[in-house]
């Protein structure tokens, strides 16, 4: 499963993307995928990788396997719908990342079923793209876990032709990772690879500002937190760093030893905030060595 050895960057991209650059000095496309559950699952994990991939000029989409039109604890349907496809199209701008798709599986009601393998299915291969992140299958969540379900059932078929056929198959099968969490049974999250997110931590903040209905009201009353929101945007944004800021911070503790083996001493033992990720036997084959250099971003 994985290939070890050293490789420059045009060795990586050729491993990863198909073809090497043609010049040394210009950067080939990769297309990366985040596939969450729902509107902001994303932001909240590893928006920060997502920012430096588009920042490095690769072609980034979010999909969101439901509409999030469970998550409101006063707005219900259609509207909670249409407000969080807004929210998702306001954070898509703040990341400047290529797309934001939302699936139209309702949130709370997704199931690994054929027809939402086939909405999945098409979301890829539409895509296509040569990396996907997301959840893993132990999470307190069920649209987590269900997505992370329909993502394992699409890794193989999403180069069968016979599977939905009509739709376009990927020249390539996309390797897969899983995105951080804080879940230990069965197994606790395992990463190859651990990125630096301190200068963007800010920009994933505003990200996830975008989603006023679910950061400002839903997980705050859910939490018996809403008293406490701010109405002042600086203020809100600190709110969000409080709220938000810990679970980043225990992602670079927990990882510090791969951090200083990545970025050095130095460096590697200031960084507060990072995201991590785990290869998953998913998917295209990897090569850990290439794919580090991929998730490289000085």
């Amino acid at each position: 499963m994985f290939t070890a050895g050293k490789h420059t960057e045009s060795e990586a991209y050729e491993r990863v993307w198909g073809s090497a650059p043609l010049e040394r000095n210009k950067m080939s496309q990769l297309k990366i995928m985040f596939i969450g559950a729902h509107p902001d699952d994303i932001e909240v994990s590893c928006a920060g990788t997502a920012i430096k991939f588009a920042q490095k000029g690769h072609i980034v989409q979010i999909l969101s396997a439901t509409n999030g039109q469970s998550g409101h604890h006063e707005i219900m349907g259609q509207k909670l719908v249409e407000i969080r496809t807004k929210e998702a199209q306001e954070s898509q701008k703040r990341m400047g990342i290529h797309s934001y798709v939302i699936l139209d599986n309702n949130d709370a009601y997704l199931t690994a079923d054929i027809p939402s393998r086939e909405r999945m299915i098409k979301a890829i291969r539409d895509f296509g793209p040569n990396i996907i992140i997301t959840h893993r299958l132990n999470d307190y969540h069920p649209d987590h876990r269900i997505t992370a379900q329909l993502v394992q059932d699409c890794s193989y078929l999403v180069r069968v032709p016979n599977f939905l056929p009509g739709t376009p198959i990927p020249d390539i099968m996309p390797v897969i990772f899983y995105m951080n969490d804080n879940f230990m049974k069965p197994t606790p999250l395992d990463p190859e690879i651990v990125v630096d997110i301190d200068d963007v931590a800010d920009a994933k903040l505003n990200a996830l500002d975008a989603h006023t209905s679910q950061v400002y009201q839903w997980l705050p009353w859910i939490s018996g937190n809403l008293h406490k929101v701010p109405s002042d945007p600086k203020e809100r944004i600190e709110f969000l760093r409080s709220a938000f800021g810990t679970r980043w911070a225990n992602i670079a503790n927990r990882f510090r030893s791969k951090l200083i083996e990545k970025y050095g001493d130095e460096r590697g033992s200031k960084i507060k905030y990072a995201e991590a990720f785990e290869a998953s036997e998913y998917g295209g084959a990897h090569d850990i060595e290439a794919e580090k250099k991929l998730f490289t971003f000085d």
